[in-house]
C-alpha cells in the first residue's frame, strides 16, 4: 500500500449511445474481462484471478451500465454479481471527424471505489504491520468511440 499498482484489461467492450452532440444523457456500457487483467506482474495477475480476488473462473467480467449527466458519470458497477451504484467524473473532450471520414468523440474518466463493497476482501499484514492491499480503488479511463 505504499506505491501505487496499476494495471488494465486487454480484452474488453462497451459503447455510448446519444441523441445529443454533446452526449448529455448517454447512456454508456462497459464490460471488462477478468482473465485478461495485467499488471505487468504475472504472479500478481494470477493472484487478481483466483477466488482471493476477481475469481475470474466464476465471475469472468465486470461490467457497468450508467448515464452521462453533465461532468458525472453514474450508474451501476457490477463485480462479481454484486452491483453498486458508482459516480465518476467525465471529462469530455469534444466530437471530430478523422482523416478517414469517421466520427469520434473522447471521454476521461475519474472515480474510486471500495473493493470491499465488491466482495474483494483478500489482504495480507506486513511485517511492519501494515496492509498490503489498499480498500480503495482508483478507476481511470480514456475512452474514445466512433460513430456507427
Amino acid at each position: 500500500m505504499i506505491s501505487t499498482v496499476t494495471g488494465d484489461f486487454k480484452s474488453f467492450e462497451g459503447g455510448a449511445e446519444s441523441t445529443s452532440e454533446d452526449f448529455q444523457g448517454a447512456e454508456i456500457s462497459f464490460a471488462a474481462h477478468i482473465a485478461r487483467i495485467d499488471t505487468n506482474q504475472s504472479d500478481r495477475d494470477k493472484h487478481l484471478k483466483s477466488a482471493d480476488f476477481f475469481d475470474a473462473e466464476n465471475y469472468p467480467k465486470m461490467s457497468f451500465n450508467g448515464i452521462l449527466e453533465g461532468n458525472l458519470l453514474k450508474g451501476e458497477l457490477t463485480i462479481k454479481d454484486i452491483t453498486k451504484e458508482v459516480e465518476m467524473t467525465a471529462d469530455f473532450g469534444g466530437v471530430v471527424q478523422d482523416p478517414y471520414g469517421q466520427t469520434k468523440a473522447g471521454f476521461e474518466l475519474e472515480g474510486k471505489i471500495s473493493r470491499k463493497e465488491f466482495g474483494l476482501t483478500w489482504n495480507a499484514i506486513t511485517e511492519a504491520g501494515s496492509v498490503v492491499v489498499s480498500d480503495q480503488f482508483r478507476i481511470l479511463a480514456n475512452i474514445q468511440v466512433v460513430k456507427q
